[in-house]
């Protein structure tokens, strides 16, 4: 090949290789444009209102800039212990969210097209009412002289009243029996997607029905459960009007205190603090929850 071919043909590639860049510029300065929109609707709607959170927790009673707001969570134990207690609620209420909602799924995963059509009905019914009537609802079944109370006095189950309402239990039951279809729909979604030519040829493989749920079913369905843990987790550390009413005012959450915070004390400052604090513990938490569900996942599937 003659020098002159050679500088050609490197001219060229060059040339093809600019054109190539230019119009993935153009293709990526497209794209931008199409999502512009719900860029700036992002933007508006999340950044800015948590950015302006940010801001207004920085400045105390008086409107100078300090972080008095943030030195009050070491200060006073009021806040820890409520801390505290939002998150020991929001883990007792997930874990209860597993142990009732993942048998649930994977029942309705294991029946007919139409048999899980009619009872996912029955999954999705609470959220035609009101958080607010079915709160009150438990209220008037978990009291004293409620109808559960009633009943195992009249079976002679028990001789007192048990303690269901205006304390932790009440709160727990409540937030769990709302947020229990949070973790079903995704969990359910994510089982039937899992080929059931997998689960044969572990039987095929001599796995007995409890090996091949263990080994195969249950880390297939890992994605699933993950995302409706994240979503009643989340649910639960923002929860107001079940543990105001179901807690019977011996149970204060974060909603709750800066709720007070800010409408009885009209302290802003201190009410973005508790927001700010809240929202970076809850961050933290979801990325130690994705590292460890990867390295779980990665861990299941390297032993393989």
């Amino acid at each position: 090949m003659s020098a002159q071919s050679a500088f050609h043909e490197s001219a060229g590639t060059n040339l093809n290789a600019q054109s190539l860049r230019a119009d993935a510029r153009r293709e990526s300065l497209r794209l931008l444009a199409l999502l512009a929109p719900s860029l700036f609707l992002v933007f508006a709607i999340t950044i800015v209102p948590i950015g302006w959170l940010f801001w207004l927790s920085l400045f105390d009673e008086a409107g100078a800039f300090s972080a008095a707001n943030y030195a009050r969570f070491f200060e006073q134990a009021s806040y820890i212990k409520t801390f505290v207690t939002t998150f020991k609620v929001a883990f007792i209420v997930t874990g209860a969210c597993v142990l009732l909602g993942y048998p649930l799924a994977y029942m309705l995963s294991q029946l007919t097209r139409r048999a899980a059509s009619i009872c996912l009905i029955f999954v999705i019914l609470p959220f035609w009412t009101s958080v607010l009537v079915r709160t009150y609802a438990w209220l008037v079944i978990l009291q004293r002289k409620g109808l559960i109370n009633s009943w195992l006095i009249d079976l002679g189950v028990i001789s007192q009243p048990l303690s269901l309402a205006n304390n932790l239990s009440g709160v727990v039951i409540g937030m769990t029996h709302i947020l229990l279809p949070f973790l079903v729909l995704p969990l359910y979604a994510s089982m039937k997607t899992i080929d059931t030519d997998c689960l044969r040829a572990g039987m095929n493989l001599g796995a007995g029905p409890a090996a091949t749920f263990r080994q195969i079913f249950f880390p297939l369905s890992l994605p699933g459960l993950a995302s409706g843990v994240v979503i009643v987790f989340v649910l639960c550390l923002g929860f107001f009007v079940t543990p105001a009413l179901m807690g019977g005012g011996k149970v204060i959450m974060w909603a709750m205190r800066m709720e007070q915070t800010t409408s009885l004390y009209s302290n802003w400052g201190a009410g973005a603090a508790l927001g700010v604090v809240l929202l970076v513990v809850t961050l933290a938490l979801l990325g130690l929850f994705q590292w460890l569900l990867g390295a779980r996942a990665t861990g299941v599937w390297s032993s393989r």
